[in-house]
């Protein structure tokens, strides 16, 4: 197919999808030839779409803007997928570097990226499953697979070279990485990515999930007494498995039924839907700095506005009480899973955007304003470890750490979420609640815990989801933080 190049965003992308299905097409067709026992004659190959802007001069652009322009002149590309799925994200960045670079037009064609056969199928068609040994067996030696050497993360890390005569990187991910994750995504979350929604709170506690059930539930059904609250913004719950339940007060549209799982995937997804995409989509992620850098690791593709997490902690103060809410300014990262990525020197910035909104959100919801918002919440650093059972060090070692950092409290994601975040260059927050205190002689026993879950996990979570709306309301060109992106940054959100 011929390159092209558009000064009408709507124009470009258009080429962009026309490119990619026909590419897709033809993979899934001689993938259709060959399963059904087709002899095939030579190699089956079909490449991703990419664009391509050159400058001469720098941008003309509000410089309040974070992104969206080239800061340097120069020739930049990047390899694009699933213009369906990205069509709102693709428009706005296109329009964007055409409004700020007028001389520069977009350049439209095929890379010489492949798609993998694994991606060009989709997270519906399973190999292993619809194919005998020998079938799968002789597939590398027809159809591209999956290539780890185009699937890194040297240019979100800031450590890609490029090369003499090729063009910098346009975007943070490559096209293989995008369809990597998406792949990735159904695997933990049980949920397409087509239903995440921009803004995601993440828990480590399955109390916050049943509450976020209950309470999307009660959003979805008929209301014959006018309008709850949130009910007009508000179009669909989607829960493991795609199970979609529509908001009675609005038309039905059509959708495909989902079908419940026989079991939860191991970090379930739950999808409180608006039209524009824009709702709270809630992960359990589970306990561990493991579990967080992997889950963020996926969810970054999908360039989210906020990811806000909401878990337990411990109070390292003794003038914290059980059921107090820490809003943390700082990280201290203890849990070593990202130190290659992003060295343990570089500091994780306080969003100040997010910050005032979470402060204002437990402010409305627990009625305390002003001084009197330190009865019940400390700002200050988090520490996160890697070891639950952090408690049975030789304690000189930990107390001596925490102190001389001034952490009031201690848990095992948030430090690992922000700093991914912060990688990613997605805006990030976290509110925790204190569950104990095991400096002070309070530790987390099974009749204490049970206690506590249930008097905080249903302000907790209404604190995090009001705070996602007060974000949302500021609109993403004020979110996206210049804090977040370097003087060598790529132009793509």
């Amino acid at each position: 197919m011929t390159t092209k190049g558009f000064r009408d965003p709507e124009k470009a992308l258009n080429w962009v999808n026309e490119i990619y299905q026909a590419n897709v097409n033809y993979l899934r067709h001689a993938f259709d030839q060959y399963a059904q026992g087709q002899e095939m004659e030579s190699r089956v190959r079909a490449n991703y779409p990419y664009v391509m802007i050159s400058t001469t001069k720098g941008p003309s652009v509000d410089n309040r803007l974070s992104y969206g322009f080239i800061s340097h002149p120069g020739t930049y590309s990047t390899t694009l997928t699933r213009p369906d799925l990205y069509r709102n994200y693709y428009l706005e960045q296109f329009t964007l570097l055409l409004t700020n670079h007028p001389q520069a037009e977009l350049i439209v064609g095929v890379s010489e990226q492949p798609i993998p056969l694994h991606f060009a199928l989709g997270d519906k068609f399973h190999l292993e499953r619809d194919l005998t040994p020998d079938h799968i067996a002789h597939l590398p030696l027809l159809f591209d697979q999956p290539d780890l050497a185009s699937m890194d993360d040297e240019i979100p890390n800031g450590r890609h070279e490029v090369k003499a005569g090729e063009p910098g990187p346009l975007a943070l991910f490559t096209a293989p990485r995008v369809d990597l994750s998406l792949q990735r995504l159904k695997h933990y979350t049980g949920t397409a990515a087509e239903h995440f929604q921009k803004f995601v709170l993440f828990t480590n506690y399955q109390f916050y999930v049943d509450e976020f059930i209950r309470d999307c539930h009660t959003l979805m059904a008929k209301n014959e007494d006018g309008e709850a609250p949130g009910q007009d913004q508000y179009t669909a719950f989607v829960e493991p498995g795609n199970v979609i339940t529509q908001n009675a007060n609005m038309p039905a549209e059509k959708v495909d039924d989902g079908k419940k799982p026989p079991r939860l995937p191991q970090m379930p997804a739950y999808h409180l839907k608006r039209k524009d995409g824009t709702g709270i989509t809630l992960i359990n992620i589970g306990v561990g700095p493991s579990n967080a850098k992997t889950i963020t690791d996926h969810v970054a593709v999908l360039r989210s506005h906020t990811w806000l997490m909401l878990g337990h902690c411990a109070g390292l103060r003794n003038s914290q009480k059980l059921g107090d809410y820490v809003l943390s300014h700082g990280y201290v990262r203890f849990d070593g899973v990202l130190d290659n990525a992003v060295p343990p020197w570089v500091p994780i910035p306080a969003l100040s955007e997010v910050q005032v909104a979470l402060e204002q959100a437990v402010a409305d919801v627990t009625g305390f304003k002003g001084y009197d918002l330190k009865k019940i919440m400390r700002t200050g650093t988090v520490a996160t470890v890697s070891d639950r059972n952090w408690e049975l060090w030789e304690q000189k070692v930990p107390v001596q750490q925490l102190s001389q950092s001034r952490a009031v409290a201690l848990d095992m994601e948030s430090a690992t979420i922000c700093t991914n975040g912060f990688r990613f260059r997605v805006p990030y927050g976290t509110l925790l609640c204190v569950s104990d205190k095991p400096l002070h002689g309070q530790l987390k026993l099974p009749g204490m815990a049970d206690t506590f879950y249930r008097e905080r996990v249903d302000q907790h979570l209404k604190i995090g989801v009001l705070t996602m709306e007060k974000i949302r309301a500021m609109g993403a060109g004020r979110l996206h933080s210049r804090k977040l992106r370097s003087f060598t940054e790529v132009a793509f959100l």
